[in-house]
């Protein structure tokens, strides 16, 4: 069964920075798609950032281009998204999901999700 755990959120100032991981288990996941997606309140799910777990693609959502990297570590089995550069309408809560197959932007197109964990950047 596979899991996906998120950490590294947090309370920032805007101009910061912060580095979510989300630790992956229970497959092989060369074979996956891994995206990042954020919800606020009263808003829907939204697409962050996508890479192939091989890390041979990536993708990003235009209001956080030049800000935010995403990429993998094969030996550590986790994802991350280095967010540099917040502002207060990145706060949201952050979700990593998994998908077989090419990337996607849709959070239908993927099987499975972490809990989420909150990012609230402050003026």
């Amino acid at each position: 069964q596979v899991q996906l755990v998120e950490s590294g959120g947090g309370l920032v100032q805007a101009g910061g920075s912060l580095r979510l991981s989300c630790a992956a288990s229970g497959r092989t996941f060369r074979t996956y798609a891994m995206g990042w997606f954020r919800q606020a309140p009263g808003k829907e799910r939204e697409f962050v950032a996508a890479i192939s777990w091989i890390g041979a693609s990536t993708y990003y959502a235009d209001s956080v281009k030049g800000r935010f990297t995403i990429s993998t570590s094969n030996a550590k089995s986790t994802l991350y998204l280095q967010m540099n550069s917040l502002k207060p309408e990145d706060t949201a809560v952050y979700y990593c999901a998994a998908r077989r197959g090419a990337v996607r932007a849709a959070p239908g197109e993927y099987d499975y999700w972490g809990q989420g964990t909150q990012v609230t950047v402050s003026a």
